[in-house]
């Protein structure tokens, strides 16, 4: 691959791979925006439509279905044939998506749209982390996924007081014809202002470089894999790790769709907040969540580039993150002070985020030219426990206690910190069969 930076002069570093995270934080706000303004919406939308509990659990979970689904081959994608096009195009269709819910009149077009929704986002994580794989070095990649997940934590923060402001001021369909606007725009400078690898972007000089690729033992820069990518489905397949990978996350996910999915409607129907309330407690445990995506990421690195020892780095950050979260969702599920469970919540939402910088980093750690596709089938997992756990709350709900789905989350979370500490290692590839 020719290289525009062959011409451009070496000195102080530049600062390409920070603009590069900057747009890809943007994207990953936006995601979070989309798909959590129906949360906010739903009473409103119940209400409007007459659902009850079991009805808005599948509307919820029709998305993170067609999310679950799709990741592996949105990830395959991005590894195939890079995140610029792959990424323009699915945030393009998503958006249009968004905007279609809109025009939604019961829950059988509730559920296709928001099904049609989810087969649009589940590209994006993967094919930005192939594009991340990319651009940071591996001792910036728990810190660039810890950022980038902050930044989808608070759009989904932010999401309830404007989605509130939104359908005050116009109406609920209001809330999908604008998220569905914004995304368009960020399809547009995405296209125009990204490259797949920084040898062809203009904001990175040849210093840049060099630190995001390092040189080989002769003191040549080492070269990034330009061909297209093969992946080794069946070494992948068989891959123990792999498998930890998956189940590590699935218990991870399946806690946050609480938080994604039927916060609101806890808030409302549970604690008796009245919906401007909703719009600044709804908040909390999210804007928590963009603390401890940023404090996992940041921990997760600076351990690792303390002691050389990805294991320690990537495991211990993760199981404090998991049982963390733990010691603070029992008390918030079982209090009886409506404020001491919106405290409780903030702190195990900040705990479970913590998770994230160490958990996407493994992708990019174990899956080097295939990070893409790891990344994908860890997100499938991880969202198949995601899709269930918006339908198990609603059914635990209607016919047993508002308290039972929180107990059944820490559960999977001491059952996740398990995998992480005993089975899950960072330092074995997944494209590599072990040896006899």
């Amino acid at each position: 691959m020719q290289s525009p930076v062959a011409a451009k002069a070496s000195g102080a570093r530049s600062y390409g791979r920070w603009y590069v995270l900057v747009l890809i934080s943007l994207m990953y706000l936006i995601t979070y925006l989309d798909r959590v303004n129906i949360s906010t919406a739903a009473p409103v939308i119940a209400k409007e439509f007459g659902f009850d509990k079991v009805t808005m659990g599948i509307i919820f979970s029709s998305f993170v279905w067609a999310y679950a689904a799709f990741q592996v081959p949105g990830g395959w994608l991005g590894d195939r044939f890079g995140a610029r096009n792959v990424l323009t195009i699915i945030v393009s269709y998503w958006s249009i998506m968004t905007a279609a819910t809109a025009a939604a009149t019961g829950a059988v077009s509730f559920v296709v749209l928001r099904f049609l929704f989810g087969i649009g986002e589940a590209g994006a994580f993967p094919g930005a982390t192939r594009a991340m794989q990319l651009w940071y070095p591996r001792h910036e990649r728990g810190i660039v996924q810890g950022v980038t997940h902050s930044a989808s934590r608070l759009g989904a923060a932010i999401a309830p007081p404007i989605v509130v402001f939104i359908m005050t001021a116009w109406s609920w369909q209001a809330v999908f014809y604008i998220c569905g606007v914004v995304g368009l725009i960020w399809a547009i400078l995405w296209y125009l202002t990204f490259r797949n690898f920084p040898e062809q972007h203009l904001l990175v000089n040849e210093t840049e470089l060099e630190h995001i690729r390092g040189r080989d033992a002769a003191g040549n820069l080492n070269q990034a894999q330009t061909e297209r990518v093969s992946v080794p489905w069946a070494t992948l397949l068989r891959s123990p790790n792999m498998w930890a990978i998956m189940c590590a996350y699935f218990t991870y996910a399946y806690c946050l769709w609480i938080f994604l999915s039927w916060l609101p409607s806890y808030l409302v129907d549970f604690r008796h907040f009245t919906l401007l309330k909703v719009g600044l407690f709804a908040s909390l445990p999210l804007f928590a969540g963009v603390i401890g995506d940023t404090v996992g990421g940041v921990a997760t690195d600076w351990l690792l580039h303390r002691t050389g020892n990805a294991k320690l780095a990537r495991r211990s950050v993760a199981i404090v993150g998991m049982l963390g979260c733990v010691c603070f969702i029992v008390p918030a599920a079982l209090t009886e002070n409506a404020y001491t469970a919106v405290y409780c919540l903030t702190g195990a939402l900040f705990f479970l985020e913590c998770t994230i910088g160490p958990s996407w980093a493994v992708p990019m750690d174990v899956g080097g030219k295939c990070s893409g596709t790891v990344s994908g089938m860890m997100n499938m997992a991880g969202n198949i426990g995601g899709a269930l756990s918006p339908i198990v709350f609603g059914v635990l709900v209607q016919f047993g206690s508002w308290q039972a789905p929180f107990i059944v989350a820490a559960g999977l979370l001491v059952l996740g910190a398990a995998v992480w500490a005993f089975w899950l290692n960072p330092d074995v590839s997944v494209l590599e069969r072990k040896s006899a």
